[in-house]
């Protein structure tokens, strides 16, 4: 059994409050102090884990995006040779799960995109680094979609990623403004379902 030390246990639990702070709040409304005091680590001690605010929002970024690439891979491997089916459960689950939460927050990447993304050249190339890593996922299964026949093949794999996530990112906003979740489902419906079909 792999030990994970208490340095490790602390910045999780860093990693996990600023996920929670930076959504709720934005970069620049978190403050240090609240994300340390929420998880009881003293000021001085920050620095030992992250060096700066900004290595600490870059850290952020690719903790928060890790479970969802992780959650996109479980649905394919799980697709009994139907990546296009996965991919709309996949999808299906993320949007009751906004509704869960009643449309609070959106996205990590696209609030801070929008907040940071050409301010801060640390976050933004980690911000460049999670939405790429999150496209590939979807390209790959897209290609598998393609392959099985389920996806035309007149575009590339990545075009369609590219669309979808843009796409995506788009609808997080109007569920925002419009309190639902209709947004993220026409996204859905408007290419999976329709522009994206063989």
């Amino acid at each position: 059994m792999i030990e994970i030390s208490q340095k490790q246990i602390n910045r999780d639990n860093l990693l996990n409050q600023g996920v929670k702070l930076l959504m709720e709040q934005g970069y620049h409304g978190t403050g240090l102090k609240e994300i340390l005091d929420a998880v009881k680590i003293p000021k001085g001690s920050f620095y030992n884990y992250f060096g700066s605010k900004e290595n600490f929002g870059a850290e952020v970024i690719q903790h928060y995006i890790e479970p969802f690439i992780k959650q996109l891979d479980t649905y394919l491997e799980h697709s009994n040779g139907d990546a296009l089916s996965a991919l709309k459960r996949y999808y299906r689950d993320l949007i009751a799960e906004t509704e869960k939460q009643n449309f609070k927050g959106g996205c990590l990447l696209g609030n801070l995109m929008g907040e940071i993304g050409d301010t801060s050249k640390i976050c933004q190339k980690a911000l460049q680094s999670a939405v790429t890593r999150y496209r590939n996922i979807m390209r790959s299964a897209l290609t598998q979609a393609q392959q099985q026949g389920t996806v035309r093949s007149d575009l590339t794999a990545e075009e369609m990623a590219d669309l979808l996530l843009n796409t995506w990112q788009g609808a997080l906003l109007r569920m925002k403004i419009e309190q639902s979740s209709e947004p993220l489902k026409q996204c859905c419906r408007s290419l999976l379902e329709g522009y994206f079909k063989a």
